[in-house]
């Protein structure tokens, strides 16, 4: 009985820690430096309108990118209405990145995912200061 006891606290236990790392966000550019970046663009929609980033600009953008937080996927981003903020990045190796900042939504290279409301509304501040 008292073995049964023991297993059944294990299992909670377990399931609680897992249950608290899914919580937990993730920063996808936790790293992400303005060096690293060669250009960048902010596209609003609405008003379509595309801006491209001088450095002060883009080392702004940089450090607001580098505080988004991701949680679990969520693709149902595309059920909802209201303004993206698209920020196009080249890097310096000249891949290209994708983030569209949908509060509260951040979709990264085309996929959803659910976000801390801060860093997200601050990225969309930031963007439509520029217009």
């Amino acid at each position: 009985m008292k073995n049964k006891k023991y297993a059944v606290i294990v299992i909670v236990i377990i399931l609680l820690v897992l249950a608290a790392v899914m919580m937990m966000g993730k920063r996808p550019f936790r790293s992400l430096k303005a060096e690293q970046i060669a250009s960048m663009t902010v596209t609003l929609t609405p008003p379509d309108v595309t801006i491209e980033l001088e450095p002060e600009q883009i080392q702004q953008a940089a450090t607001l990118i580098s505080q988004i937080v991701t949680y679990q996927k969520d693709q149902s981003y595309t059920d909802y209405a209201g303004q993206g903020v698209i920020f196009t990045i080249t890097m310096t190796d000249g891949t290209k990145r994708s983030i569209m900042g949908y509060n509260p939504f951040v979709v990264i290279d085309g996929v959803g995912y659910r976000t801390k409301q801060e860093p997200c509304e601050q990225l969309n501040r930031f963007a439509n200061e520029l217009l």
